[in-house]
């Protein structure tokens, strides 16, 4: 059986390539769109669309390049000041796994129904984007996080404060528009 990366076609790598443009662009243009001290991450709807489309290590592809963007956009700043390595770890394992789990998702509902795949990976996509970034929390950045807390509760500020400010909106956008674009991506593919 051939591997994954000698099946990938040249539209895929086509595809792949545009949806990293995108990714980049998103992410970018996307820092300037903030709820508190976060950027909503409207990237997240490339990354699902390229690991439906394109499979999960492209899907992996484009969240790692969305976790170098997150990290060159001064986007992670705050956390940068604390724990340079950590905030690393954390970005660019957050981007990786929620591109990847994406794919694999997608891999295992779309045997039932493609747009059924799609949706499955727009729901895991932030739920492990924004897993991942908690858990980074917990590991890296307790003291500070703790300090932003301020009385309140850490758990209810991490859930509330970190995890709930973006995730609703990010969740939103990935269940409305991946499955739309996938679909009209599928009928250009039936057209051209």
């Amino acid at each position: 059986m051939k591997s994954d990366a000698k099946k990938m076609s040249a539209k895929t790598l086509a595809l792949g390539a545009i949806l990293t443009a995108l990714v980049i662009v998103l992410q970018f243009m996307g820092s300037f769109i903030k709820l508190g001290l976060f950027s909503v991450s409207l990237v997240l709807i490339p990354i699902v669309i390229g690991a439906a489309m394109c499979g999960k290590y492209i899907g992996a592809w484009l969240g790692f390049v969305f976790g170098v963007v997150v990290l060159l956009s001064g986007d992670a700043a705050a956390f940068m000041a604390v724990n340079i390595p950590g905030t690393v770890v954390t970005v660019l394992l957050k981007g990786t796994l929620c591109g990847l789990c994406a794919g694999l998702i997608y891999d295992l509902f779309a045997k039932k129904n493609q747009y059924l795949g799609v949706f499955a990976a727009a729901i895991v996509c932030p739920i492990v984007n924004t897993g991942i970034f908690l858990l980074g929390c917990l590991v890296f950045f307790m003291p500070t996080i703790s300090g932003w807390a301020g009385d309140t509760d850490l758990v209810t500020f991490m859930i509330f404060g970190l995890g709930l400010i973006n995730f609703p909106v990010e969740l939103a956008f990935n269940l409305v528009l991946s499955p739309v674009i996938v679909r009209l991506l599928n009928i250009s593919k039936r057209l051209g």
